[in-house]
């Protein structure tokens, strides 16, 4: 099996041989479809990141089974309370209720699973289940590429694929809008953002929009207030019916909305009466959250687990543990141990995105990470995790002539069919511990190729 840095390193050297009219110009001269070139060309790696095809289906499987693990929690530890469960997971009473409205009880099997490759295997950081994920377009960037004739002939002789997530979705889209079909045989979808939302995602929206009407799906942007129930209970959007809701909002934007989570109610009377699905509903965001996952690894609980499911947590985890909120039990015996690992750990808040409100020990001093210690204790809702050290790559960038090393956060999509395609964001090796847009304004996006 050829080893990723293996593949990556002969694609650096076929770069360094082939000048700018090669292998290394092949993304500046990919041809994007207008939305995607306006919201991603500035943001994409020189070249796409490649990935054993094995040892990916191998993680995806994992992922299956992590999830039914995540969705068992709370009957398995907590007789089926939620609210014991959201707040062993460090998530607020106020996130809680929003989040148990409209579900059904089990969320759809629908995400994005973030992880790094440490050099052995793949390590989860987070799992973000629900719809408003975000990259599902991004196998356009990889069907682009594989235009350009130098990169089709590199693909061909290394037996590259990859698989189309807008592709994926799009057959999850019309299975789950079935029920509610309107008018033709395709459905009607409304991709649906939270008040003031589409100023800074319209771009990507936009991508997502057109990514999907090359699927043959037809999807409207519009925010929460623009959408109104007709008298029949279905939604519209600008006068037009809507079959299905592409989620886009959080239920956090809906705690922040001036007029309250009550301005989601129209979604959840339209999806109950059969009028316009809701997809996702919101209850994904219970198990998206990283105290769900801190669950799996904390001691308390392993004996409510098999030694199968233990291999399997021990396999894709790391450890992992909430922080008790101040006042609550256990917290000086775990605080103490986190104080003493600062340069193993990280802290991140267990309903948070992006790398925001993040604070990494082996970036801090002493005295800052004891002060972080008692930020996250005291706001509540924090997760200490164990670093995972991503293997670096060779990158070639043709604007400078320079081989750097990269890091890559993989993203790899799943639904009811399992595996459904996977991207990454990649930092250099050298420019701190959070790989997102959202917290480190030089990420870049990658697309992602398997290898046999």
């Amino acid at each position: 099996m050829t080893h990723m840095t293996e593949l990556s390193r002969t694609y650096v050297d076929e770069c360094l041989r082939g000048g700018d009219d090669g292998l290394a110009g092949a993304v500046a001269r990919v041809a994007l479809p207008p939305a995607f070139e306006e919201a991603w060309r500035a943001h994409l790696l020189p070249r796409p990141w490649f990935v054993s095809a094995a040892e990916t289906a191998a993680f995806a499987r994992d992922l299956e089974g992590l999830f039914d693990l995540l969705v068992s929690l709370p009957l398995r530890l907590f007789d089926g309370d939620r609210h014991r469960f959201a707040a062993a997971a460090g998530i607020g009473p106020a996130l809680t209720a929003v989040l148990g409205r409209g579900g059904s009880g089990v969320p759809a099997k629908f995400g994005r699973a973030d992880a790094y490759h440490d050099g052995t295997s793949y390590k989860l950081l987070e799992f973000n289940l629900g719809s408003e994920v975000g990259g599902i377009d991004m196998a356009v960037f990889n069907q682009a590429l594989l235009r350009v004739p130098e990169f089709a002939d590199f693909a061909r002789v290394h037996r590259l694929d990859h698989v189309d997530i807008a592709a994926r979705m799009a057959a999850v889209l019309r299975d789950r809008a079935k029920p509610a079909l309107s008018g033709g045989a395709e459905p009607v979808v409304g991709l649906i953002e939270g008040r003031d939302g589409i100023g800074p995602y319209g771009g990507l929206m936009r991508a997502t929009v057109e990514a999907m009407a090359e699927q043959g799906i037809d999807v409207r942007i519009g925010e929460i207030g623009d959408v109104r129930t007709r008298p029949d209970g279905k939604l519209t959007l600008d006068g037009t019916p809507l079959d299905l809701v592409l989620r886009n909002f959080a239920a956090s934007q809906l705690l922040d909305d001036p007029e309250g989570p009550e301005v989601a109610d129209a979604f959840f009377r339209a999806h109950e009466a059969g009028r316009t699905v809701l997809f996702t509903s919101l209850e994904s965001g219970f198990y998206s959250s990283k105290g769900a996952l801190a669950l799996l690894t904390d001691p308390r609980w392993s004996a409510s687990f098999d030694a199968e499911e233990r291999a399997l947590v021990d396999r894709v985890l790391p450890w992992s543990r909430t922080l008790p909120a101040a006042g609550g039990s256990g917290t000086d015996g775990l605080v103490d141990l986190c104080r003493e690992r600062r340069e193993r750990l990280i802290l991140k808040p267990s309903a948070g995105y992006g790398g925001l409100d993040t604070f990494v020990g082996w970036e801090c001093g002493d005295a800052e990470w004891s002060a972080a210690l008692d930020v996250a204790v005291e706001r509540g809702g924090y997760v200490a995790q164990e670093r995972v050290v991503p293997r670096p790559e060779p990158v070639y960038d043709p604007a400078t002539g320079t081989v750097d090393a990269w890091i890559a956060a993989l993203g790899f999509f799943l639904t009811d069919e399992g595996y459904a395609g996977a991207h990454a964001r990649a930092n250099r090796a050298d420019g701190g511990a959070i790989v997102g847009m959202s917290s480190n304004p030089d990420t870049r996006m990658v697309g992602v190729f398997t290898h046999p």
